[in-house]
């Protein structure tokens, strides 16, 4: 008989539990040391298969601790049974069971920053996938007139660009006005940031702070609610409540689905 060993490890330095999440078709993860996120597609004995948004594919073990799920570390298993499959998409449409992502189409989506690709990712990902539409994002909209006299829009290539903060009489207001045209649409919400179209509520605030004008308006709506200074954490905190459409302002859907039904060709141009 072995004699009793205790272990002595301080309390605080052992590792928090972490949930077993099984791998489940489309759940959206992001693998920490890459920095890859997609959708599963395949789980097989050891190992899961993720899709991204440009279609891009990548396999990786089935590690404890080796996933962020809405930003939270999780350990991904394989699922026991038949998954149950959503009726609706995290944007409201009928989800379509066994639907494999089309080949991306020639016309694509721009966005104003990271942030947006990746709330646009979240919510309207599924659709995006199967409709073949690729989003990307810019710079700057100072950028816009080069990218879109690159891109060279046509009756088959359709380019639709989303704008923060699109008010008319501004410069931004101007350039998007000037390439704006039968095979490139330019739309925007009236939001300062991507952030502040995501309701209060579900936040769990009363409202989006006002910034004084000439502060970095991230940094003073973090100092505002006590969040943390780092805005790229104080933004995964964010995107994590997101669950669906009913967690955005309208002015920010009606924009986004009309994008996606003129470049698709289901829109009037």
């Amino acid at each position: 008989m072995r004699p009793y060993s205790p272990d002595l490890t301080p309390p605080w330095k052992k590792p928090e539990p972490v949930p077993e999440v099984p791998a489940q078709p489309g759940l959206v993860v992001e693998e920490p040391g890459t920095g890859f996120c997609g959708a599963v597609i395949r789980c097989e004995a050891g190992t899961v298969t993720l899709e991204d948004r440009f279609g891009k594919h990548r396999v990786f073990p089935l590690e404890p601790r080796g996933f962020l799920l809405e930003g939270r570390v999780v350990t991904l298993v394989r699922p026991s049974a038949a998954p149950v499959r959503p009726t609706r998409t995290a944007s409201g449409s009928v989800a379509v069971p066994g639907a494999r992502a089309r080949v991306a189409r020639a016309g694509r989506i721009y966005v104003e920053g990271r942030h947006d690709a990746e709330l646009v990712e979240k919510v309207w990902g599924d659709d995006l996938r199967i409709e073949g539409v690729v989003v990307e994002y810019l710079e700057g909209v100072d950028d816009l007139p080069s990218i879109v006299a690159d891109f060279a829009p046509g009756p088959d290539a359709r380019l639709g660009v989303l704008v923060d903060h699109l008010v008319p009489g501004t410069k931004e207001w101007r350039i998007a006005e000037s390439v704006t045209s039968e095979h490139a649409l330019v739309v925007g919400h009236p939001y300062i940031d991507i952030w502040e179209a995501v309701k209060p509520v579900s936040l769990g605030i009363e409202a989006w702070p006002r910034v004084p004008h000439g502060q970095d308006w991230k940094t003073g709506v973090c100092r505002a609610l006590g969040w943390p200074g780092n805005t790229g954490a104080a933004w995964q905190g964010i995107l994590g409540r997101v669950r669906s459409y009913k967690d955005l302002q309208p002015e920010l859907l009606g924009r986004v689905e009309e994008l996606i039904d003129f470049v698709t060709g289901s829109g009037e141009a």
